[in-house]
């Protein structure tokens, strides 16, 4: 059976959809997905990074903590904390909270367990969008392989 007199530019054109789709669609929010997760993963740091200074203040004891700070563009100021039993956290939304250290840490434990199991969901999503890629182009290339096979099927009924 031979296939119909279209049928060529019928499987470039949707080889060509599926380029499109995956180039504009697919891609685009295989991007973003990474980087949202990447973005997590920074918050994940600058909370564990929090907790390690909270544990070493405890460990030291002392009340008072020197530090530098960065005011912009990379200017930074030494500054002096007479009494760092009590900090400031980021807790989501441009929002901060003052908290003792115990509050701080448990927090924290809370916070990156939270964002741990939202990265692990990113993974999961960006694994099904690059099956999703791998499918596109598995179908594409069977359309070229069906399309190359008519081909040749024509040629040999033509014999």
């Amino acid at each position: 059976m031979s296939p119909p007199v279209n049928a060529g530019p019928n499987v470039v054109e949707k080889i060509l959809q599926y380029e499109n789709f995956i180039n504009e669609v697919l891609k685009r929010d295989l991007q973003k997905v990474l980087e949202k997760r990447d973005s997590v993963y920074e918050k994940i740091s600058q909370y564990l990074q929090l907790r390690s200074i909270i544990q070493s203040l405890q460990e030291s004891g002392s009340q008072k903590l020197k530090a530098d700070v960065d005011l912009g563009c990379n200017f930074y100021v030494q500054t002096e904390v007479e009494d760092s039993s009590r900090i400031f956290v980021a807790v989501g939304y441009g929002f901060f909270v003052e908290m003792t250290h115990e509050e701080a840490l448990q927090f924290i434990e809370k916070k990156t367990s939270q964002l741990t199991l939202f990265t692990e969901q990113l993974t999961k999503d960006s694994a099904k969008i690059k099956a999703n890629i791998q499918m596109v182009l598995e179908v594409s290339s069977f359309c070229i392989m069906m399309r190359s096979s008519a081909r040749t099927d024509s040629f040999l009924h033509s014999w």
